[in-house]
């Protein structure tokens, strides 16, 4: 006999008791109205979801209002959806891509024979506007694989997105209104909820990222939940066009990226080149100031490396072709430019014999890496395919990680607040779906993440899902003159690597012991304090200027 009531657990500990088959908007109801008014979605041991779910019995749950960070990107979605519903509308033949939320915003693709016109753009707004005032409810329904195909028998793109779903993997639908769309959610109770959004710009952009498939039309747009949020936005977007660093690197002649090298490589001229040297200069006489030691190593390596750390599969999307073996060479050797540094610091630690005194070793590198980014996702020197990476890899006792953790924020400290003058902010990211290593692993590593965070008496975000494959991490965000938000350092604890790498040191009871392993008191510390990139910062052609007269001056 199935049970009549489910019980919840609520973020302060304290549970709820329900009738069996409740949603999270009848939680909310329950907990109170003005909840029930401002509930927006609801979070289940982690996953955010629909406020229209059941939820199961004994889970942890949260209701999302637009105090959550979680519930702008389901707004943003929602958004991109009724972008979509509004598109269908004006362009009934349209066929749908992929709409997913963005940082600040969200997009839609579409097909439809032509590039979308300003004239475009209006009507479509403006037709959003209408979906919104309709009010219509986001409803979700599972379906088979033979059903969705035959819902979606008229559009190519979503027909091929179903063939890629595994046979065991759950197939929803998304209905609002006229439009129907196969989609995971979550989303926002209705349309209505979207208030604040607006159209940016549309682009080209090829299906499924591949340079080789057909060119769709991508429409990018911003949603918020304040008309304010949404002007202040719209304004800092006028302001970056001002300080775009694209400008101010021709004007100031500091780089180039052209044809003959290759999209996202880039050319730095005299003048950057000054402004590179002496922000690398300046990196490492502040890490060789607190014990690290720097090594270099090679821009390529055998293929295997990879394959050992973990990077081949799960990274792989992100990595340069394999090339052939060099002479003398088997040929089923290959060859990898390395887009991380990892593997070969681990392999200089362990190219000899440690001990417990020898702990911690800081090795620490200023290293050119190269990933495969997407042609559609390169910006100047935003987004590029060959990068500088300020990279250090600390091993040592796990009655050392506190500290280590300590002086890494020191530095974050005086690189980023204290030198460059930059408001920062710190975000928890936690255990991704596609990660290496068993839970128990990543429990113990999020713990001394979060417990060192809370002994500093620092305020944190939770970025739930947000860590690297091998590791949680702490991420300091920044922003730049304008208000905008960027990655900056990142802390990661890391007991994936060592273990595949077999890392140990001979312990006070001269016997060897595993330098990371679950529950051994032994650990290995992973952090980078990323230099950073002067116009990517948003400054002021003034600025630079300085910036490079005072290098130029003391070089």
């Amino acid at each position: 006999m199935a049970p009549s009531e489910i019980q919840v657990v609520l973020p302060d500990g304290s549970t709820k008791t329900l009738p069996a088959g409740a949603t999270g908007a009848d939680l909310a109801k329950a907990i109170g109205p003005g909840l029930a008014k401002a509930a927006l979605a609801i979070r289940v041991n982690g996953d955010v979801r629909d406020l229209q779910r059941p939820l199961p019995d004994g889970v942890k749950v949260s209701i999302l209002t637009d105090k959550d960070p979680q519930a702008l990107d389901v707004l943003r979605h929602s958004s991109a959806h009724v972008l979509a519903t509004a598109v269908r509308q004006l362009f009934p033949k349209a066929q749908i891509g992929f709409g997913p939320p963005i940082e600040d915003g969200f997009y839609y693709d579409f097909d439809i024979g032509r590039p979308f016109t300003p004239e475009d753009l209006e009507a479509i707004e403006q037709k959003m506007a209408e979906v919104t005032k309709q009010d219509y409810p986001f409803v979700r329904e599972e379906v088979s694989r033979a059903e969705a195909k035959k819902r979606f028998t008229d559009d190519p793109l979503k027909l091929e997105r179903i063939g890629d779903l595994g046979p065991n993997e759950v197939i929803s639908v998304y209905t609002d209104g006229p439009f129907v769309d196969l989609c995971r959610g979550p989303h926002v109770p209705s349309t209505g909820r979207i208030k604040h959004f607006k159209l940016l710009h549309a682009a080209g952009a090829y299906w499924r990222g591949d340079e080789r498939r057909q060119m769709l039309q991508r429409i990018y747009g911003t949603a918020w939940f304040s008309k304010q949020d949404l002007d202040q936005y719209i304004t800092r977007l006028e302001e970056a066009r001002k300080r775009d660093h694209r400008v101010i690197g021709k004007q100031l002649d500091l780089y180039s990226i052209q044809e003959d090298v290759g999209p996202g490589l880039i050319l730095w001229h005299p003048n950057g080149a000054i402004l590179n040297f002496e922000l690398r200069r300046f990196i490492e006489d502040i890490i060789l100031q607190r014990g690290y030691q720097l090594v270099y190593t090679p821009h390529v390596t055998r293929e295997q490396l990879f394959l050992r750390s973990g990077h081949l599969p799960l990274y792989a999307a992100n990595q340069f072709p394999a090339m052939a073996a060099g002479e003398g060479e088997s040929e089923e050797v290959h060859y990898r430019v390395k887009p991380m540094n990892c593997p070969m610091h681990i392999l200089v630690y362990a190219s000899q014999q440690r001990s417990y005194r020898d702990l911690p070793i800081r090795l620490a590198e200023i290293a050119n890496v190269y990933r495969n980014e997407r042609s559609g996702t390169l910006h100047g020197m935003l987004r590029v395919r060959g990068l500088s990476m300020d990279d250090a890899h600390i091993f040592l006792r796990e009655d050392q990680i506190e500290e280590e953790i300590f002086n890494l924020l020191d530095i974050v400290e005086l690189v980023m607040g204290k030198t460059f003058g930059l408001q920062y902010r710190l975000d928890l990211a936690t255990r991704p779906d596609k990660k290496l290593g068993d839970d128990r692993m990543w429990d113990v590593a999020e713990q001394a993440l979060e417990s060192a965070l809370k002994r500093r008496g620092l305020t944190y975000r939770m970025d739930i899902g947000g860590g690297a494959f091998y590791g949680p991490k702490i991420d300091i965000k920044f922003n730049d003159a304008i208000g905008r938000e960027w990655q900056g350092a990142t802390i990661q604890l890391d007991y994936e690597l060592p273990e595949r790498f077999k890392l140990e040191y001979t312990g006070a009871d001269n016997k060897p012991h595993r330098t990371v392993i679950h529950g051994f008191p032994d650990r290995a510390f992973r952090g980078s304090v990323s230099a950073l990139a002067v116009a990517g910062a948003g400054s002021g052609a003034a600025d630079l200027r300085r910036a490079a007269r005072r290098g130029a001056g003391r070089a």
